[in-house]
């Protein structure tokens, strides 16, 4: 067993990563407080509506379903958290170091459970080209990991079969979130210390002279502000067509399967959260508040419409599921299906996301394409959205929108 970061590098280079998105000249505090009208109430569109308010904006927030709904791709039990990320992306590793002392000081803060320290694993498959190039990126953001041999995860974790898995690698502080209880949380925070929220339809007003004039709701209101933020997931590209090339939404499908009775080897007390980098990309989360057994398969599905699409699962992915099961978990090869869920992807074109202005609106930004790897960064990128219509930092140049129109 090899470890690469004591726990103190990991705390210490938490500390890097968290300072250093803050790195830049003094900010200096607004006398007037901004008007921010923010149309999605997920996990992007929540936490940007909390943190502009924690920057003393006015805000208001806009959702047509609610926060964590059935339709969002912020909505589900759980999400994982984990920061083994491939190459060139030390951007993101270290968001997520940052985003995890977020969520537990606001857990603590609004005492409810939203994050469960369960690790994460990921399976090195024949080709770990991907994972080798995680490791030196994990140490330079100072996360704490394991790089495990098939013998040594085969003793940790017998519940597993590694037959196929040459090496894995172990995060011990990552796990999973609690998705819909973290959106309702947002929200109830956001409304609590001042934010308005409405549930209604929203579009785009006119825009002239580099200017949106104002967002029509479904009441036939016209709402104004003095900036916009669209963070509407799958609904990007209906709302700005533009975008339709670039954030296409995909149907995803999850399943729950039932453990034996009494058994607790398949719970985040025994196993943690896990992705299979070999030739069958599935990965899953245990526990799920006694929901049961949580896999989906991360292979892109077909596009959909996010607004009419019936989401029944379909015979040909849970027998896919079914035969994964029989091969990596073996004791589940007979387990129950108790629970499913059909939801979408919808990451942008190279799977950066989206924190830019609008091309022809410079009082718009529209924030986007975090499907599959987005829930968890949250925290972040309310923090860098806020910092962004505030005018006190420029976001990242690899979340513009240049790189992909």
């Amino acid at each position: 067993m090899q470890i690469d970061c004591s726990r103190r590098s990991f705390l210490k280079g938490s500390a890097v990563a968290a300072a250093a998105y803050a790195i830049g000249p003094p900010v200096i505090a607004r006398t007037i407080r901004a008007s921010v009208i923010v149309v999605g109430a997920g996990a992007f569109g929540g936490w940007s509506a909390l943190q502009l308010l924690q920057k003393r904006a006015k805000v208001t927030l806009l959702d047509a379903w609610g926060p964590g709904n059935s339709r969002a791709s912020s909505g589900g039990e759980t999400r994982t958290i984990r920061a083994t990320y491939g190459p060139a992306l030390l951007l993101y590793t270290q968001m997520v170091a940052r985003a995890l002392r977020l969520w537990q000081e606001h857990e603590r803060r609004w005492n409810v459970k939203l994050f469960f320290r369960s690790g994460a694993l990921r399976m090195a498959g024949p080709d770990d080209s991907y994972e080798r190039a995680a490791l030196p990126v994990l140490q330079q953001a100072g996360i704490r990991y394991e790089k495990l041999s098939t013998e040594e995860c085969a003793k940790r974790w017998p519940q597993i079969n590694f037959e196929g898995v040459p090496w894995s690698v172990y995060e011990p502080d990552s796990g999973f979130l609690a998705a819909r209880r973290a959106c309702e949380a947002v929200l109830n925070a956001f409304v609590k210390n001042g934010g308005q929220y409405r549930q209604t339809q929203a579009t785009p007003g006119p825009i002239v002279a580099n200017r949106m004039q104002g967002i029509n709701i479904s009441t036939s209101e016209v709402l104004t502000a003095d900036y916009y933020v669209f963070a509407l997931g799958p609904w990007l590209g209906k709302i700005f067509p533009f975008l339709t090339s670039i954030i296409t939404p995909t149907r995803q499908e999850v399943f729950f399967f039932g453990t034996p009775a009494a058994d607790v080897r398949f719970t985040e007390a025994q196993l943690p959260t896990w992705i299979d980098g070999g030739k069958n990309p599935f990965f899953g989360v245990p526990g799920n508040h006694w929901r049961g057994f949580k896999i989906a398969d991360d292979t892109r599905g077909p596009v959909i419409d996010p607004t009419t699409v019936e989401r029944q699962i379909s015979e040909e992915k849970l027998a896919s599921a079914r035969a994964y099961l029989r091969t990596r978990f073996p004791a589940l090869a007979d387990a129950p299906l108790v629970e499913s869920r059909v939801c979408q992807y919808e990451n942008s074109t190279d799977h950066n996301f989206i924190l830019d202005r609008h091309p022809d609106a410079g009082n718009v930004w529209i924030v986007g394409g975090g499907s599959g790897h987005g829930f968890k960064h949250g925290p972040v990128m309310g923090e860098m959205v806020a910092d962004a219509v505030l005018d006190l930092k420029q976001p990242p140049k690899e979340m513009g929108l240049g790189r992909l129109l």
